[in-house]
């Protein structure tokens, strides 16, 4: 039989040392920042005791699926966004997958996306924003991208729109919101649904709102290097009542019922309703209203993420800093470098700092790359570049399925071509900061 009363005192005792292995293992001061030979990663996790003490707590516990945790974070993350619904799943790709699904049902009537039905997005981004299109049937319609704020504009994508549209789906480019109200009133003037993937936007603002709360549907990452990680994990948002069933019912296999991991019958009518020609009474918890997945979080990550959203506040702000002492420091470079500027009424919360190597500077993104590495300094590219480029998009260029390209996407190309980024996440310091602009500057032959 067990002692609950035991029970209880050892897991404070494990809390307790947990805490303790934190402070040795984690604690203390930073080691001191020495130029050229302290890797300065692009991102990062930045946790203190509250995550270790809030993962082991949840391993205690062993309930391992949806749980305590789960149930908590996606009613704290819901209102900190400021949305009706979120629901935590396994990752941010995840999320996309789960919110191109929730379009698919029949329960949207003639607004559902069908095979053939385009999808219009940007080829200047990372794959799975596209992935669930293709995988769907639906066909992605690319337009280019702003060459300073790197998303697409409302009027490339109200040219991409056809008889044959049903979605627009674009993410907020490393933290620089999409004109999302204006795209909002474009997706309404033509009863088209608008899915924001807002993975590498956590915080950021447009006019006054939090991006995540524009689109029909939204979705987050809480992958380590972005705003609030889990370590692996995602969210799906939305205020609209039947997109939220809808995508409830998919993340959760399909099924009809809405009891949580452990309950039984939640609606109090497990066992009293008719389902097309089920026996009547079949056992709700079996009934199936969508082909869905299980794209569910564990509750010990859910435990990490509800420490990190007392923190996400904090970490929104030191990324703006970040920014803003990099684009200060950078601007000798402008004649070299096209620098990011944030999109008119936005307060950016920035995923990253991306640079593109003007093409007639005489400078090559090779040498100001190869020099911020050697120096210690992780550099990326965006993503796919321009992903009709990638070796996954031979087959589809070849197949009867397709995709449309509305434009040249020369935008999308020279950011392919000379296009580059470094972190401003929040456990950088001012040192590291100045230290990536310095080699920034120095290989691209300017001085401060």
């Amino acid at each position: 039989m067990a002692d609950e009363k035991r029970a209880e005192e050892l897991k404070q005792e494990i809390l307790d040392l947990t805490r303790e292995y934190h402070e040795a293992a984690f604690g203390g001061p930073a080691p001191e920042f020495v130029p050229g030979r302290t890797r300065v990663p692009y991102a990062g996790r930045v946790f203190d005791a509250a995550e270790m003490v809030n993962l082991v707590d949840s391993a205690l516990e062993f309930w391992l699926t949806y749980g305590r945790f789960s149930e908590e974070f996606e009613q704290r993350f819901a209102a900190w966004v400021g949305v009706r619904d979120a629901y935590l799943v396994n990752s941010g790709s995840s999320a996309n997958l789960l919110a191109v699904a929730t379009l698919t049902s029949d329960k949207l009537g003639d607004r559902r996306l069908r095979h053939g039905d385009e999808v219009v997005t940007v080829a200047a981004g990372f794959p799975t924003t596209i992935a669930p299109v293709i995988q769907h049937g639906a066909i992605p319609v690319f337009v280019d991208v702003d060459p300073a704020t790197h998303n697409a504009t409302v009027a490339s994508v109200r040219e991409a729109i056809s008889p044959r549209t049903r979605a627009i789906m674009l993410a907020h480019t490393l933290g620089n919101p999409f004109e999302a109200q204006q795209m909002r009133e474009l997706a309404d003037e033509h009863d088209i649904w608008l899915i924001e993937d807002n993975c590498d936007a956590l915080g950021s603002v447009h006019r006054g709102r939090k991006t995540g709360t524009f689109g029909h549907i939204a979705t987050s990452s809480f992958y380590p290097p972005h705003h609030l990680t889990m370590g692996e994990g995602g969210a799906v948002c939305t205020s609209d009542p039947l997109l939220a069933s809808i995508a409830l019912s998919m993340r959760d296999w399909g099924r009809d019922c809405i009891c949580v991991s452990g309950q039984d019958n939640r609606c109090g009518r497990r066992f009293s309703q008719q389902f097309g020609t089920l026996p009547f009474g079949y056992d709700h918890k079996y009934v199936y209203s969508e082909w869905g997945y299980n794209l569910k979080a564990t509750d010990m990550q859910a435990a990490v993420g509800v420490a990190q959203l007392d923190k996400i506040d904090g970490f929104v702000e030191a990324r703006r800093a970040n920014y803003a002492r990099l684009h200060a420091a950078l601007q000798p470079a402008a004649g070299v470098l096209v620098l990011p500027e944030a999109t008119p009424q936005s307060q950016p919360s920035w995923f990253g700092y991306l640079m593109t190597v003007r093409e007639d500077s005489g400078v090559e993104r090779s040498a100001i790359v190869g020099a911020l590495e050697a120096a210690g300094v992780q550099t990326r590219m965006l993503f796919a570049g321009n992903i009709v480029r990638q070796p996954v998009f031979d087959a589809l260029r070849a197949s009867a399925h397709g995709y449309r390209v509305v434009g040249d996407l020369e935008n999308t190309d020279r950011i392919m071509r000379g296009g580059f980024w470094v972190g401003v996440y929040p456990g950088m310091s001012g040192a590291m900061i100045d230290h990536m602009a310095a080699v920034i500057l120095d290989a691209a032959g300017v001085h401060a």
